[in-house]
């Protein structure tokens, strides 16, 4: 009961010193693209995006137990350089032909307005537009708010060209998989068809990974969706990996470096794949962020949650014809994950109508 007070008090006072949020309407519209691709690092940090390795974890032996091999992977004198070794798409193309928010050292900062700072209630506020107070934790309830995925799937010109690839097994309830009507596939779930390629990763995927969680390796989830892409050319997606907010809560740092890398490298793949691809190419946005922070100091930096600080903390970047390439955004500038709903919509030239009020697109510069 003390907690539920704490949280409701704290709900309170941050609904009060919120800052208002820019609305979208006072800058020229962007031309709208045909596909949308959205992809999610579930809890990572933007300490790691925009600063790299951090110096006290890599080099810390309860975090990092191969320190001389994370270094030499990751570790460089400079920010710029760590992040360009950890992240090399994403700082290198992503960047230069994008823009990228969350940088809290030049006060330009993306926030989760949930109080919890957990994942499910990230992931409703990022696709609804609003923050649920009664959703407070991961466990597996289907979502009664519409979302703005579930939307976008009712409309003629989208009507089963929705699907969603995800590594943690909680999404089809997150995003309401009975009601809304969305391609799914999650967890180690297996992928529908007959096609050879497809029963291989069934196959794989059923015999080959041993001790399963909740979360399927993100490597396996990349390669069932590519191939699923590929034959069906879908033009909304929406990507969930998961493993970097597993092995947080592991603590292992040096594994969650090391997936984060291996997720740049998927990403960067991926690009090529649209930007190679009849329909997609000079048609196609990523946007990329995820659904909470984590701690800010060392020996809480593998939790998060309501009492750990910095784990409302997030970052967001974006990448497409309709997009200026403004880079690293370096303005004094507050967004909210909550945003991020309608701005799916704004980007593919729809308005989202949730079921309530819908926290406005992200003023795009």
């Amino acid at each position: 009961m003390k907690q539920f007070l704490a949280c409701l008090i704290m709900a309170i006072s941050l609904r009060a010193t919120e800052r208002p949020i820019k609305a979208a309407n006072n800058v020229h519209p962007i031309s709208p693209v045909k596909n949308l691709f959205i992809i999610t690092l579930d809890g990572f940090r933007w300490q790691e995006v925009f600063t790299g390795a951090d110096s006290m974890l890599i080099n810390d032996q309860d975090w990092s137990s191969d320190q001389e091999t994370m270094k030499l992977l990751y570790w460089a004198p400079t920010a710029e350089e760590r992040r360009r070794k950890l992240m090399p798409f994403f700082w290198n193309v992503l960047a230069k032909k994008g823009q990228v928010y969350g940088n809290r050292d030049f006060n330009n900062k993306v926030n989760v307005s949930n109080i919890y700072s957990v994942s499910y209630p990230g992931y409703n506020e990022m696709f609804t537009g609003a923050a649920d107070f009664t959703i407070s934790s991961n466990d597996k309830k289907l979502n009664s708010n519409l979302n703005v995925l579930e939307w976008l799937n009712k409309l003629p010109g989208y009507k089963g060209n929705v699907v969603a690839f995800t590594s943690w097994d909680v999404f089809p309830f997150i995003l309401n998989k009975e009601r809304s009507g969305i391609t799914m596939n999650s967890g180690y779930e297996n992928l529908d068809g007959k096609d050879a390629v497809q029963s291989l990763l069934n196959k794989v995927q059923t015999e080959s990974v041993h001790n399963k969680t909740g979360t399927r390796q993100d490597e396996l989830t990349f390669i069932t969706a590519k191939e699923y892409i590929r034959n069906f050319q879908p033009s909304i997606v929406y990507l969930a990996f998961g493993e970097t907010d597993e092995l947080g809560h592991r603590g292992r740092y040096d594994l969650y470096l090391e997936k984060a890398a291996q997720i740049d490298k998927m990403l960067g793949e991926l690009w090529h794949f649209v930007q190679s691809t009849s329909g997609y190419k000079d048609n196609t946005a990523f946007i990329i962020t995820t659904d909470h922070g984590r701690g800010r100091v060392s020996n809480k930096w593998s939790n998060h949650g309501f009492f750990v600080s910095g784990s409302s903390q997030t970052w967001l970047a974006l990448i497409g014809p309709n997009i200026t390439p403004f880079g690293e955004m370096k303005n004094h500038e507050q967004i909210y994950q909550k945003q991020i709903a309608q701005t799916i919509a704004k980007l593919v030239g729809e308005n989202f109508e949730g079921d309530g009020h819908i926290a406005p697109a992200i003023v795009l510069k």
